[in-house]
């Protein structure tokens, strides 16, 4: 499987930060993980703030929590994701240059400014 752990066991070979490197590659991954380096945040609150469907936010949540990236924890009727706290040390020290790197990108600001105020009224469950 391309997306297998590599929270747990961390960056050690070449192959390890491949696969992490994939994962990042993708803009809605990259945006969703950002997000989840401030905040815990459910599904519907992802959706509201990339504009996109649940099943394509879950298919993207899904691998990251198949490579051990992210986490979950049941609140209530939600699920809220947020970073592994099992992240090894280089995959820690990767994201926070990335958040670096891009801590002045429009679309970063906008999605954690979001982030910041969205609540889970937003979900609907009927």
């Amino acid at each position: 499987m391309l997306y297998r752990k590599v929270g747990r066991h961390g960056m050690k070979n070449l192959n390890d930060t491949t696969i992490l490197l994939k994962l990042l590659s993708d803009q809605t991954r990259l945006r969703i993980i950002l997000m989840l380096t401030k905040y815990r945040m459910c599904v519907c609150e992802l959706c509201w703030i990339l504009k996109m469907t649940q099943p394509a936010i879950s298919k993207h949540l899904k691998k990251l929590r198949q490579a051990k990236i992210i986490d979950s924890e049941q609140s209530g009727l939600w699920t809220n994701y947020y970073i592994s706290k099992k992240l090894s040390k280089q995959a820690i020290t990767l994201l926070d240059h990335l958040t670096k790197l891009l801590k002045n990108d429009k679309i970063i600001k906008n999605d954690l400014k979001m982030a910041k105020v969205v609540d889970k009224t937003l979900c609907n469950f009927s």
